[in-house]
Parts: structure tokens; C-alpha cells; sequence
């Protein structure tokens, strides 16, 4: 007699194929619901709805369709106990080997912009999870699958060992199935919760070489399936615990800049290079040549496709990763040169995270992403020279790098480049000295971003003599009046962002 396959799945990559195999290959009958019976149907495969196989019909516009003793006995039959098995032949139940289930998308459905209460909860899953469930308890005489990558290494188990799966292949999979059900119900309570609780749980993608340091074991764990776990790595060695944290910062960065070519450099989740530039290639050779001691051993980000010209320039150095859009096939064959170099395509560098969580003895702090989008039409011009509009989009552009550098921050731009960086400095003062000594005699006419307010006119005056004729920062200080002053009397443009970007 054929052994009996359930499919119910919300994402059907791969589906087709995993059909078409047990049919064909290992002699498997197939039953589903709803959408997947159609797709399977349309595939000109064989299919029972399991409306016909229970004999109830799906009701409550399909709320209830899996719910059936027909279905869960066929689940939780143990095959060694007589019991069970009188049972199933009492009530007309088949065995079913095989549960391959995955999961409304809750998760999707909530990150969309203006998703209404309602239109979230119609996207939890009941029968889904039930089903999940109780497969995975049952392993010891069933395969659950909840995820299309599970479905090659589950084939090449019935290749393996006459059309069954091992003990040990089932046990891993029920435990994938019990986390996948865990994961799903904490979003769900994330998403309903009061504030006085949060919920944080991921799936463990892989064990990392180690964290920060050789001594710290360090785990990459996924919360959904957008993100560097949508990445494609093209080539390279394995991503380390910094790499990724390197990769954040650079993304965070790069997605500031949509309109025109950008490229950052990124140094300790510090920008030591970003431009932009009428080509890829322009973008990149600018924000190389901003510091080119520090862009060896790099991270960098392109916020178009590399093509050939971007990519001999970037083999023209050692850089740990390159993350891109898109890789053009001629830059890809240039590129593989450097094996070593890790080549990532992530087509979305836009999708960040809506909230920062960070550990602290006895708990963790969660706060919003800084997120807002700067917008120079509600800066406020507190000195008596006006920006030129090639100023104002210097200013603009140097106060986006700016967010993205470890307080204090100070930048230094001219030409939509950064000429100097002054990064994680215990005072103001400090920064803007690294930044005005990296730039140097580049300084002359260039514009200064700075993070936080200037509480002294001492950094203004320092600015000035270096030769900065602008200067962009958020105002709050209790004596702003002394830099505007300052400001005045050296003949520079001071603008007010009103809006703060500490980073620690």
C-alpha cells in the first residue's frame, strides 16, 4: 500500500518538486488543502483535497480545515502499539509518513507598513501549528518538514536508506519543527504584548568560528527570512561574528543613499571611507582614496550592481567582504581572482530593523531604530551667511555619514566624500582634531557634520582656522548662542538640525 504524504504550505518554493519525487520515486499519496492542492493540481500531480480524505468540508472561510481526527490520528499513531493501530483501521485512518507544513506569514504581514490589527490576526495559523506539533512529537514514526531547505536532505535520506528516513534525520527535524512553532507563537506574542513584556527568539542559521575574540563562541540566529539571511554569498571564506557586525554597520549606512551611486568603507563599524559618485566605480574609487591606509582589511557596501570597472578597482586591495545589490557576470569572473574575499548579493540593502535590542547584566534595553529620514527643509540657518544650495547638499549629505559614526562624531566632507572621520572620542574637542588632521590641507572650503551640540565656540574656531565654511549640527546646548557667535564672526554657515544621531 503507498504510504501517505501530507502537504499544507503557505510558501511552495520547491513544493513541485518534492511532490513530482514521491509520487514517482517512492510511491507516496498525497493529500492537501486549499491553495496547495491547487498548485499540485495545476502541476498535473495527483491530489486528495482534505475536505474529500476527511469527508468534512473546509468551513469558516477556511479557518478550519486540518482539524480533524482523520488528520491527527493519522499524525499521532504510534505504529507499535496495537491500540493505536486498531484505532486507525475502526475509524477508516490512514498512516501518514510524511507532514511537510509551513506557516501563514504572520511575521511578513506585520512588517508591512500600515498593517491593520485585524488584517495581522488573520495571518496566525492554527491548523499549521497543531499539525507541526503534533507530527514533531510523533517523530519516531514520521518526517515534518516546515522548511523547502529541508527538502533535498530529506530525498537524498529515502535515496539512502530504501525509501525511509533515518531516526536521527526525523529527530532533527521535529526539533526544527518545535522551534519553528516557538519562534512563531513568541511573534505572535511580541505583536499582541503590553509593553511590560518582550519576547525575543530566533532560529539558529549557524555556529559562527568564534564572536569578537577567539575565546567567545558566538551563534548567527535568524528571525525571518529577510536580511543577511536573504544574502547570497557568491564567494569567499565563512562570515565571522565581526564580518556581520561590520556588514550591519556599512547596510545602515548605504541605505541612506538611493538616488546616486554610493559606496562606504567600513572599519570597526565606523565608516573610514563613504562617496558618492556619477558610476559605481566613481563612488567607490572616492570613498577608497578618503582613506586609503584604513580601507586594507575593509568592509564595503555599493548601492548598485558591481560591474568589471568597480571590480578591478576592488581588487586592487585586501578587503574582508563586499556586499552589492547585484554582480554582473564579467565583474564576477574578475572578482573570483580574489578567492579569498567574501562577495555577498543582497538585493534589499534597504530592510533594516525596526528596534535595537542590547544585553546588559540582569536583562537587555530595546529602543527604536534610528530610522528618520533627514530632511534639510526643516533645518534651521542660525547664522547670517546662507548656505548655497551646493552647500546645503554638502551639508546634507555629511550629516547622513555622520549618523552612522560611534559617538563623538565629527565628519569632514567636500565633493560628497568624507575627508576625515573623528570616531568614539571621549570629548568633541578630540574628534573634530582627528577629523581636521585626516583631511588636512583638504580641509580648505570643506564642510564639518558634528552628532551632538557644541556646548564651547572652541571646536567652531578650530574648524574655521582649518579652512570649514560650514558647519551642520542639532543645536540644544544651553549656550549654542557662543558657536553661532563664533560662527558669525568667522563668516562660516551654522545649521541646526534639531535632531540628535548619538550612536554608543
Amino acid at each position: 500500500m503507498a504510504r501517505l504524504a501530507l502537504l499544507s504550505v503557505s510558501n511552495k518554493t520547491g513544493l513541485i518538486d518534492l511532490a513530482r519525487t514521491l509520487v514517482e520515486k517512492f510511491d507516496f499519496d498525497l493529500i492537501s488543502s486549499g491553495g496547495t492542492a491547487q498548485a499540485l493540481k495545476d502541476a498535473g500531480l495527483p491530489v486528495t483535497k482534505v475536505a474529500d480524505y476527511t469527508g468534512s468540508p473546509e468551513i469558516l472561510g477556511g479557518r478550519v480545515k486540518t482539524l480533524h481526527p482523520r488528520i491527527h490520528g493519522g499524525i499521532l499513531a504510534r505504529r507499535n502499539v496495537p491500540q493505536d493501530i486498531t484505532d486507525l483501521e475502526n475509524n477508516q485512518i490512514r498512516p501518514i509518513d510524511l507532514v511537510v507544513v509551513n506557516l501563514y506569514p504572520f511575521e511578513e504581514t506585520i512588517a508591512k507598513p500600515g498593517v491593520t490589527l485585524s488584517e495581522a490576526v488573520e495571518q496566525i495559523d492554527i491548523g499549521g501549528p497543531a499539525m507541526l506539533r503534533a507530527s514533531s512529537k510523533n517523530f519516531a514514526h514520521l518526517t515534518v518538514l516546515c522548511d523547502p531547505a529541508q527538502y533535498d536532505e530529506y530525498l537524498q535520506e529515502l535515496r539512502q536508506n530504501n525509501g525511509q528516513a533515518s531516526l536521527e534525520f526525523r529527530q532533527k527535524a521535529a526539533l526544527k519543527g518545535f522551534s519553528h512553532t516557538a519562534s512563531y507563537d513568541q511573534a505572535i506574542a511580541s505583536y499582541l504584548t503590553e509593553a511590560q513584556q518582550y519576547t525575543l527568539s530566533g532560529t539558529q542559521l549557524q555556529s559562527l568560528r568564534y564572536g569578537e575574540n577567539p575565546h567567545q563562541p558566538a551563534t548567527w540566529y535568524q528571525t525571518g527570512t529577510t536580511g543577511w539571511t536573504a544574502a547570497t554569498k557568491l564567494q569567499g571564506k565563512e562570515l565571522s561574528y565581526n564580518n556581520l557586525v561590520d556588514l550591519e554597520a556599512a547596510r545602515r549606512i548605504i541605505a541612506e543613499f538611493t538616488d546616486t551611486p554610493a559606496a562606504t568603507i567600513i572599519k570597526h563599524t565606523n565608516p573610514c571611507g563613504t562617496a558618492l559618485g556619477s558610476t559605481i566605480s566613481e563612488a567607490y574609487q572616492k570613498a577608497f582614496n578618503a582613506d586609503a591606509v584604513s580601507a586594507f582589511g575593509g568592509i564595503v557596501a555599493l548601492n548598485r550592481p558591481i560591474d568589471a570597472a568597480t571590480a578591478r578597482e576592488l581588487t586592487k586591495t585586501f578587503l574582508e567582504c563586499v556586499v552589492a545589490p547585484a554582480c554582473e557576470t564579467e565583474a564576477q569572473e574578475i572578482l573570483a581572482k580574489k578567492s579569498n574575499v567574501r562577495i555577498l548579493i543582497l538585493p534589499d540593502l534597504s530592510g533594516g530593523t525596526k528596534e535595537i535590542v542590547k544585553a546588559i547584566a540582569g536583562g537587555f534595553l530595546v529602543q527604536a531604530s534610528d530610522n528618520i529620514i533627514a530632511d534639510s527643509s526643516k533645518w534651521q540657518v542660525v547664522t547670517e551667511r546662507q548656505p548655497t544650495d551646493s552647500e546645503l547638499a554638502e551639508l546634507l549629505f555629511a550629516w547622513k555619514v555622520c549618523k552612522h559614526v560611534k559617538s563623538n562624531a565629527i565628519v569632514v566632507t567636500s565633493d560628497r566624500a568624507t575627508l576625515g572621520v573623528g570616531a568614539g572620542q571621549m570629548n568633541r574637542v578630540g574628534s573634530v582634531k582627528i577629523a581636521l588632521e585626516q583631511a588636512g590641507e583638504k580641509a580648505k572650503g570643506a564642510i564639518l557634520a558634528s552628532d551632538g551640540f557644541f556646548p564651547f565656540d572652541d571646536s567652531v574656531r578650530t574648524a574655521a582656522a582649518s579652512g570649514i565654511t560650514a558647519i551642520v549640527q542639532p543645536g540644544g546646548s544651553l549656550r549654542d548662542q557662543d558657536s553661532i557667535k563664533a560662527a558669525n564672526d568667522l563668516g562660516l554657515v551654522m545649521v541646526l538640525t534639531g535632531v540628535r544621531h548619538f550612536l554608543h
